[in-house]
């Protein structure tokens, strides 16, 4: 009897060491990168905080995971303007995503 030639992927043993893949986003803009370091994380925190965990829009107070350390003015890749605390303000996801978005877009 003929073997046949395996189909589709091959399966990897546990444990092996297996790439994660990475988002075509991420590979174009690289400054998506400084939303996971640790000086980023602690100016969030500190934005939010000072914020009294407060949106600056609609007023709506909810926990960390609820907020957004959000920027004035776009930062478009640059990366003091990204660091600066200055430029920063506390929103709701919200008003984040929804109104903050809009607005961005237009200026564009």
């Amino acid at each position: 009897m003929k073997q046949l030639a395996p189909r589709g992927r091959q399966l990897k043993a546990r444990g092996s060491n297996t790439a994660v893949p990475v988002r075509s986003r991420d590979r174009i803009d690289t400054w998506r990168k400084w939303y996971k370091t640790a000086e980023w994380q602690a100016l969030r925190s500190d934005v939010l905080l000072a914020a009294l965990f407060t949106c600056c829009r609609c007023g709506f107070l909810g926990e960390s995971r609820e907020l957004v350390a959000d920027h004035v003015q776009p930062h478009r890749g640059d990366r003091d303007l990204f660091f600066d605390r200055s430029n920063l303000q506390c929103l709701c996801a919200t008003c984040h995503n929804g109104d903050k978005q809009r607005e961005e877009r237009r200026t564009f």
